[in-house]
C-alpha cells in the first residue's frame, strides 16, 4: 500500500503548502438548540454533538427550525473535544460546534482534510477557548499542484485507502467464515414465524419481571477527566448512541473494571447495549444487567435480549427521567416462550443467527460489487 501511495504522489507532483483554514473556508459557529430537540427522535435530521463517535451525530430528529438549521456540506468541529465529522446532510447542533463550508468540500476529500485539520491543532496547552477566530487563522499544509490545492490527488489517494480497505474486508470475510450467508432451515422458520400472525407457528410471548431474570448492578465510575483516551485495550464506555456505546480504549485502575459478557444500560440516556467484553464505565448511573442462567448468557441471546428490553421500556426513561437500579425492580420485558412458558432460546439464537445472515449477506453482495470495481486500483493479487 505505501507502494502504492508513494506511486501516486510521484504521479501528481505534488508539493504540501500551507493554506490558512480561513481563507479556505467559512467558518461559522453554529447555534445551540434548546433542549426540547433532545425529546424529538422522529425525523432524519442530524443533532450534532461534540462526541468524537458516530460522526459527531447524537440521534437524529424531525424537528424544524429556520434559524436553526444547517444546510450540510460541511465538516463539524467540537471545540470542546477536538471531534471531527463531516456532514452531507441537514443538521442541527445540540453542543458548541464549528463548522467550515466550501464549495469543493465532498464526503472524500472532507475525510481527507478533516485529519489534516486535527493533527494541526494545538496540542499542549488546549483549553475550552478554542473558538472561531483561532479555528479561521489555523494554519495547515495540504497537497498542492500548479499552485492550486491538488484534488485529483485527494481523490485517487481516497479511492486508493478504500480499495485496500475492500480487500481487507474480502479476506477478513473469507476467514471468518461470514461469507456463507445460507440460512439453515431452522433459521429461515425463524425468520417465517415473525410474518405469522395467530396460528400454531405464531410467537408467543410473557411478560417478566426484569429482576427474575438478571443480576443488577451499578457500575463504576470513572470520569472522562481521569482517562487517557486510546491508552489501552479495554472498552471505556459511555452512554452514547454510537460504537455500541465505546467512547475509547484505555489502561486504568483494574479494580475499576466492569465484567463483560452482559447488558449495559446508560443510565442517563437509555442506551442499551451488549458487552462481551470487560469494560470501564464513565458513570455510576450506568447499568449492569447479568442473566442468571450463566450457560444461556450467549451473545445471540443477549443481543436479542438488549433489544428486546429498550423496545419493553424505551418509551418509560427519558434525560429528565433516568433509569436507575431501585425504578428497574418494578420493570418488565417481554420475551418470546415455548409451549411450557419458558423463554424460548432455540428460536431466539435461530432468528439471530438468520438476522447476522442476512446483514451479512447485504455486506458480502456491496463489498463484491465494490471490489470488481477498484480492482484496477488493488490489482488483482487476492
Amino acid at each position: 500500500m505505501q507502494d502504492k501511495l508513494k506511486k501516486l504522489e510521484k504521479k501528481y507532483d505534488v508539493d504540501w503548502r500551507e493554506y490558512r483554514i480561513g481563507d479556505l473556508f467559512e467558518v461559522r459557529k453554529g447555534k445551540r438548540l434548546p433542549e426540547r430537540v433532545l425529546e424529538d427522535t422522529k425525523g432524519n435530521i442530524a443533532l450534532i454533538s461534540q462526541s468524537t463517535q458516530d460522526n459527531m451525530v447524537a440521534r437524529y430528529s424531525g424537528l424544524q427550525g429556520a434559524n436553526e438549521i444547517y444546510q450540510g456540506n460541511a465538516i463539524t468541529f467540537g471545540v470542546n473535544t477536538k471531534g471531527f465529522g463531516f456532514q452531507k446532510g441537514k443538521f442541527y447542533t445540540i453542543a458548541d460546534v464549528l463548522f467550515l463550508k466550501a464549495d469543493f468540500l465532498n464526503s472524500r476529500n472532507a475525510n481527507f482534510i478533516k485529519p489534516i485539520i486535527a493533527k494541526a491543532l494545538p496540542q499542549d496547552g488546549w483549553d475550552k477557548i478554542f473558538g472561531l477566530e483561532k479555528m479561521k487563522d489555523l494554519k495547515v499544509k495540504l497537497p498542492t499542484f500548479n499552485n492550486e490545492i491538488a484534488f485529483g490527488y485527494i481523490e485517487e489517494f481516497v479511492e486508493t485507502l478504500e480499495a485496500e480497505r475492500l480487500q481487507t474486508l474480502e479476506a477478513y470475510l473469507k476467514v471468518t467464515g461470514l461469507k456463507n450467508t445460507v440460512l439453515t432451515d431452522a433459521e429461515r422458520e425463524s425468520l417465517a414465524r415473525l410474518d405469522t400472525v395467530g396460528g400454531a407457528e405464531s410467537i408467543r410471548w410473557r411478560e417478566f419481571n426484569l429482576p427474575d431474570l438478571f443480576s443488577i448492578k451499578n457500575t463504576h465510575n470513572i470520569l472522562s477527566r481521569d482517562i487517557v483516551e486510546n491508552s489501552g485495550a479495554v472498552p471505556y464506555l459511555t452512554a452514547g448512541q454510537g460504537n455500541n456505546a465505546v467512547g475509547t480504549y484505555i489502561s486504568y485502575d483494574e479494580s475499576q473494571i466492569d465484567e463483560g459478557n452482559s447488558i449495559f444500560i446508560g443510565g442517563k440516556t437509555f442506551v442499551v447495549t451488549y458487552q462481551e467484553r470487560d469494560y470501564f464505565s464513565n458513570d455510576s448511573h450506568n447499568l449492569a444487567l447479568y442473566y442468571n442462567e450463566y450457560d444461556k448468557r450467549t451473545k445471540e441471546n443477549q443481543l436479542f435480549m438488549a433489544t428486546a428490553i429498550y423496545k419493553s421500556l424505551s418509551h418509560l426513561y427519558s434525560w429528565g427521567n433516568s433509569i436507575s437500579r431501585s425504578k428497574i425492580q418494578s420493570d418488565i420485558v417481554a420475551l418470546p416462550v415455548s409451549a411450557d412458558g419458558e423463554i424460548d432460546f432455540d428460536f431466539v439464537s435461530n432468528l439471530m443467527s438468520a438476522m447476522q445472515k442476512v446483514v451479512i449477506k447485504g455486506v458480502v453482495d456491496w463489498a463484491d460489487k465494490r471490489i470488481e470495481k477498484t480492482r484496477g486500483v488493488v490489482g488483482n493479487d487476492y
